[in-house]
């Protein structure tokens, strides 16, 4: 075989499977791995392929073809930091590096930087869809130089997902562009679980449903409006029994859940920012809370509130409020992710094009959900919507549905079931839609203690009073 056209350095599950997505689409690989025993043994079980393995950095660096086209898939932090170091040195001018791993958008804005003073191009490049994603096409979002992107295109386009609209790639802008545009999909990622997660606990608790009667309630609402990766599998979840046991898996996994930090990332710099993300932020929030279990199974002990199995709700019709709850509250994450990107924009000279975004979000990714395809379209229509909710078609879409949204969370308010997601994004639809807030109170306030002055509705110019007279 003639040098490889691209080099992998990473082989975790993610790696891997990227690694023979790309060979499988016509482009010979190397491939290298710090235990390099793992390149021994992924060799081993893919023979036949055009495969390059190597030992060393050295040696895998003079095994592609100039310029060379390295991805690098490892740990995001100073695992990346240190497989760069390496690679330094050993590279020629124009050769590039592309971090495909989960890394702080600002790390690899400084990444970038050191490498372009080599005479080096670097890319940050989110890619969505985990293991299976990777193998057979996941939704990638290269960010860093547009000729980077030009000499990536012929391998990116053919290794992501293909919808009927093309493949789910496309270049988000300078930068760390690409490693922030996948931060705001995971956040986005955050809330839709935990709404989801609200939905089936509110049908277990207050309606009663099974495990095996959500399994039909989510298969239905897969073939409808909520169509989506994510309630697919989740249809499939409920549908799986413990072989030990025989009771639904489900119901006997412990219920904390973990985060690896991209949630929490999209929170901190949406305060940064002053981007309001109230649904993300409580999805982060929520995940917090599940770990502190054993406080909590303390607190179930000693803390009154109602008994939800009282509510004497009807089963059939709590199914469709809680269904229109969801999509209405989902129509709010994305609203506030995408209202996050256009500010990150506008901060960081991103240039992003949202209709884009939602595109190539539609295939391979976590959140490919059919209403994806609806934001597109939204953005197409009017590239500065200043926010997805005044968008015509979405505006009626949550008229219809704000009565059962309503509903729902007053439902499980009253009966003690904890909606921080739901409830969340109805705040922030409420806040969204008043126009007038209670925070004229609230600079008064901050004038009275610390005088830090207030405008007036009815008079221009900034003032001042002496309020304890």
């Amino acid at each position: 075989m003639s040098q490889a056209q691209v080099g992998l350095i990473g082989l975790a599950v993610m790696g891997e499977n990227l690694a023979l997505n790309i060979e499988e689409e016509g482009f010979p690989i190397a491939v290298f791995n710090r235990t390099v025993s793992k390149v021994d043994q992924f060799l081993a079980d893919n023979p036949g392929k055009e495969l390059v393995g190597t030992h060393s950095i050295e040696e895998f660096v003079q095994a592609i073809e100039r310029p060379r086209r390295i991805i690098v898939m490892v740990k995001a932090g100073q695992p990346v930091d240190d497989q760069m170091a390496r690679l330094k040195p050993l590279l020629d001018p124009g050769d590039m590096v592309i971090d495909a791993g989960n890394s702080w958008f600002l790390d690899t804005e400084r990444r970038a930087k050191e490498y372009a003073d080599a005479g080096l191009q670097f890319v940050g490049m989110g890619v969505s869809g985990g293991e299976e994603g990777a193998r057979h096409g996941p939704s990638i979002m290269p960010g860093g130089p547009r000729e980077a992107w030009e000499a990536l295109k012929p391998i990116l386009t053919k290794i992501a997902a293909q919808v009927d609209d093309g493949p789910c790639v496309a270049h988000m802008g300078p930068g760390g562009a690409g490693h922030y545009v996948k931060m705001v999909h995971n956040g986005i990622e955050y809330a839709d679980m935990q709404f989801i997660a609200e939905a089936y606990d509110i049908l277990a608790r207050i309606g009663g449903l099974s495990a095996a009667e959500l399994h039909e309630v989510f298969t239905e609402w897969n073939n409808g409006e909520l169509q989506s990766f994510l309630i697919e599998i989740t249809s499939e979840i409920f549908a799986r029994q413990d072989p030990d046991t025989g009771k639904p898996l489900v119901d006997l996994i412990l219920d904390t859940a973990g985060q690896k930090g991209t949630g929490k990332w999209t929170s901190q710099n949406a305060f940064d920012l002053g981007a309001a993300i109230p649904s993300i932020n409580a999805a982060v929030e929520a995940r917090i809370l599940s770990s502190f279990k054993a406080e909590r199974v303390a607190a179930s002990r000693v803390l009154p509130g109602p008994d939800p199995a009282r509510s004497g709700a009807d089963r059939n019709k709590l199914v469709g409020q809680v269904r229109d709850a969801l999509y209405a509250a989902k129509i709010c994450s994305y609203a506030q992710g995408m209202a996050l990107l256009r500010t990150a924009s506008e901060e960081y000279k991103y240039d992003l094009d949202l209709a884009e975004i939602a595109r190539i979000w539609k295939g391979g990714c976590i959140i490919r959900a059919q209403l994806l395809d609806k934001i597109s379209r939204a953005y197409r229509r009017n590239p500065a919507l200043a926010n997805l909710m005044v968008d015509e078609e979405f505006r009626t879409d949550i008229a219809d549905r704000q009565g059962a949204w309503r509903d729902v969370v007053a439902l499980a308010v009253r009966f003690g079931v904890p909606v921080l997601g739901f409830a969340s994004a109805l705040g922030y639809y409420d806040m969204y839609r008043t126009g007038r807030l209670p925070a004229n109170l609230i600079q008064a306030q901050r004038d009275y203690f610390g005088a830090h002055t207030y405008q007036r509705t009815d008079k221009e110019g900034t003032f001042h009073t002496e309020w304890a007279q």
